[in-house]
């Protein structure tokens, strides 16, 4: 799959993320939501808590995580959807944040990249706990792979658009965060480009300095990107590429398992997941890894449990995880 454009996306089927349930319907264009969080997670004592056992509220919801000020709730029946709003006083912290973020509300598979979806969310709240807790990610490199289809200039727009909006909340230098097109499908390094950010065609190319800058990094970021066994095939081949190059890689990867019935196996399986597991072994499974398609990496599932929740706008379910994923150097690739 790759980004497109043109009529014949217009045709196509369109997605919509559980995310976005509460955006207008039929909504097209760009959109902007607001996802909220502190330091303390939802459901910490003290204050104004994620529960709402401090003093909320309910009224109607014109904002909820689409931030849209007139749009009105409403569910499949046509009810009311009421949302919490949680009352300020004396002894509640101040030290709540909104993430800015401009999405689409529906789009073809070919561009599921202008939506956002719960794993990010998911992994967004395990960046915030490790930055909460410990220094982990004090002032490393790190990439966030992408989804496969964030190709294309409408795409990655919106990328640099949502880096700006929210230098400002996070207080990070817009000009250490940098927007490049990563094909999977195209061998790393990726060519090397005149890079000229004032040219749409030049933006998002690669210079020699992004390349080995890239390589230096220690962490990779990826989320929702199993859905598709072609592009977990292009994915894995890429991840393998950076993580032999360079300085050690770790790559925090969460996803949704996705659920299809199966007239092979006359049941409802998740295929897309099965085939993603068979990119890696576990610890446990390691003894099996040399004789496995794709060997060198080693993964660990990390429990949601451990992740407290930040972000206040999405319900996690029971289908959502998140994995470490290493390279184990005395594996060599085949």
């Amino acid at each position: 799959m790759e980004a497109g454009g043109g009529g014949a996306e217009e045709e196509e089927e369109q997605v919509m993320s559980e995310v976005h349930l509460g955006c207008p319907p039929y909504f097209s264009g760009l959109h902007v939501s607001r996802f909220s969080f502190s330091s303390r997670p939802l459901g910490s004592s003290g204050g104004d808590d994620g529960d709402g056992s401090s003093g909320s509220v309910l009224i109607a919801a014109t904002s909820g995580s689409c931030g849209s000020p007139d749009a009105v709730a409403v569910d499949e029946d046509g009810d009311l959807v009421l949302d919490r709003k949680r009352r300020r006083n004396k002894h509640a912290r101040s030290d709540y944040h909104l993430l800015t973020i401009q999405h689409g509300v529906t789009s073809s598979l070919k561009s599921v990249g202008l939506q956002v979806w719960k794993a990010a969310l998911l992994l967004a709240d395990f960046v915030l706990h490790k930055s909460f807790t410990s220094s982990n990610f004090d002032g490393v490199t790190a990439i966030e792979v992408g989804a496969g289809t964030d190709r294309g200039a409408d795409i990655l727009d919106n990328c640099l658009a949502n880096v700006h909006n929210n230098s400002g909340t996070l207080k990070f230098d817009e000009a250490k965060v940098c927007v490049r097109e990563l094909d999977w499908k195209m061998s790393w390094p990726p060519p090397v480009g005149t890079y000229d950010p004032s040219y749409p065609s030049l933006r998002y190319l690669w210079s020699a300095d992004d390349i080995e800058e890239a390589e230096k990094a220690t962490v990779l970021f990826a989320a929702d990107v199993i859905y598709s066994d072609d592009l977990t095939d292009l994915f894995f081949d890429t991840v393998k590429k950076l993580m032999s190059s360079g300085a050690k890689k770790v790559l925090y990867l969460a996803l949704e398992k996705r659920y299809n019935f199966s007239l092979d196996e006359l049941d409802v399986v998740a295929n897309g997941y099965t085939h993603f597991r068979s990119f890696f072994a576990t610890q446990e499974e390691r003894g099996d890894a040399v004789d496995r398609d794709e060997p060198g990496l080693v993964g660990r599932q990390i429990d949601p449990a451990e992740v407290p929740q930040y972000i206040r706008e999405y319900e996690r379910g029971k289908d959502l995880e998140i994995w470490e994923i290493e390279y184990s150097p005395e594996q060599k690739l085949q």
